[in-house]
């Protein structure tokens, strides 16, 4: 309410001076927006930013807190359920289903991958007792098997969902937004709100949250481990997927659109605390929020890089992050 309260101060105060310049002048000079109603524009622009960059992010760091693995290929994950999205929605040789259907069976899609990819490659390296570096080599190896598979069969032409393409914003006063960035940001929130209600109120978010906290101990309790990480990379892979549908929605589908996001994706998992669902969630939405408002004095080009010194920003005085907690080295 202060930050509405203070756009709007600041967009009628020089409305005011230019009608009395205008009328002494004898003819009325027009303005573009004021710099209130840009900032407000931003802030809405990068909550929405912050919020797709947190549905991605949460399983990227479930991921890493239940075994240790930095997931390079999660961005890929995000890629393959935005173009599965499109090819039940919008390609010439898909089903032509509505977005809302294609966007569950993307999601659906991006869970069943998600296991799979765990069944088939993670669980046998594990069972090998292959280490995390040799494993974070796998996942960069993974990305690129994935990536250039989607640009193979998907294309490096940029495409778009066939509803919700072009509408007109509502107007917030100073602001605006459309209705399906609207709808976007809402599911997101509430999407969000999903997964920490199942991380504290069910049995197996019980489960998650001890094998994060502390595997060896987990599983002594009679927690099975395995059934557990499955169950996060099934997590996983599904809001990856959801969170590329809501990305392509509001930008554009391309071959290459989770790669471009997954240095934000870890920069919300760092900045929010390694290994904290909770953690990711709310540096993944300061995050979109200081690479939009950094449009406001400087080029978009370097919109990220503003992000990114954010981030080494509040390590610098925070070096477990926002909601890490600290540990012991040596």
């Amino acid at each position: 309410m202060f930050v509405a309260a203070l756009a709007l101060f600041l967009m009628t105060a020089p409305a005011f001076s230019a009608a009395a310049h205008g009328s002494a002048q004898g003819e009325e000079v027009a303005r573009g927006p004021t710099f209130g109603a840009r900032a407000l524009q931003a802030l809405i622009d990068g909550i929405q930013f912050g919020v797709i960059i947190a549905i991605c992010a949460v399983g990227l760091s479930l991921i890493f807190g239940t075994i240790h693995l930095i997931n390079f290929a999660h961005g890929e994950l995000v890629t393959i359920g935005a173009t599965f999205a499109f090819f039940l929605n919008a390609s010439p040789s898909g089903p032509g289903w509505h977005l809302i259907p294609a966007a569950l069976g993307a999601v659906a899609f991006g869970a069943l991958l998600g296991a799979a990819i765990d069944r088939g490659l993670w669980r046998p390296l594990r069972a090998r007792g292959t280490g995390l570096i040799n494993m974070f080599i796998v996942t960069i190896g993974l990305s690129l098997l994935l990536r250039h598979l989607v640009l193979v069969l998907y294309g490096t032409r940029p495409g778009s969902y066939a509803q919700y393409d072009i509408q007109e914003a509502i107007d917030l006063g100073p602001a605006g937004i459309t209705p399906r960035d609207l709808i976007v940001t809402l599911l997101a929130v509430l999407t969000l709100l999903g997964v920490a209600a199942l991380l504290q109120k069910t049995r197996i978010g019980t489960a998650i949250r001890a094998v994060s906290a502390d595997r060896d101990l987990a599983e002594a309790s009679g927690i099975n481990v395995q059934r557990v990480v499955l169950v996060v990379w099934m997590l996983g892979g599904a809001l990856a997927a959801l969170g590329g549908v809501f990305f392509g929605l509001v930008e554009v589908v391309s071959w290459d659109m989770g790669f471009k996001l997954l240095l934000l994706m870890f920069a919300g998992v760092i900045l929010g605390g390694l290994g904290s669902a909770y953690g990711a969630m709310v540096g993944s939405l300061v995050i979109g929020i200081v690479a939009q408002m950094s449009t406001l004095w400087f080029p978009v080009d370097l919109q990220y890089a503003w992000a990114l010194l954010a981030l080494i920003i509040v390590l610098l005085v925070r070096p477990q992050g926002i909601l890490g907690q600290r540990e012991r080295v040596g």
